[in-house]
């Protein structure tokens, strides 16, 4: 999420939106497009992955063929570097620094 987080950033995405991925379902930050990709993504995640015929078709609503190949690949590889760096007790190299809140 650190890496993420600043590529996201450096890309145009807002603080508040960063935070909001974690709550992305309850979150009115994200479109329909966003949403789609991350229920992909996240049903990816899942061991063993489920991706319904359903959540796939929702996915092709809002995003061409070649796009979702990317889309899964950059899903799969990130799973991959997760488990990796849980493997080897990898944390956060602190990247990404949100601004601090308000007192």
């Amino acid at each position: 999420m650190d890496t993420n987080a600043v590529g996201s950033s450096k890309a145009g995405a807002s603080h508040a939106k960063i935070a909001a991925v974690a709550r992305w379902r309850e979150s009115d930050l994200f479109s329909p497009a966003e949403r789609a990709a991350l229920a992909l993504a996240e049903a990816m995640t899942q061991t063993p992955a489920e991706v319904s015929d359903e959540l796939f078709a929702q996915a092709r609503q809002h995003f061409t063929e070649a796009q979702l190949v990317e889309l899964a690949a950059t899903a799969a590889m990130e799973n991959y570097r997760a488990r990796f760096n849980r493997v080897f007790a990898v944390e956060s190299q602190g990247f990404y620094q949100p601004p601090a809140e308000p007192r």
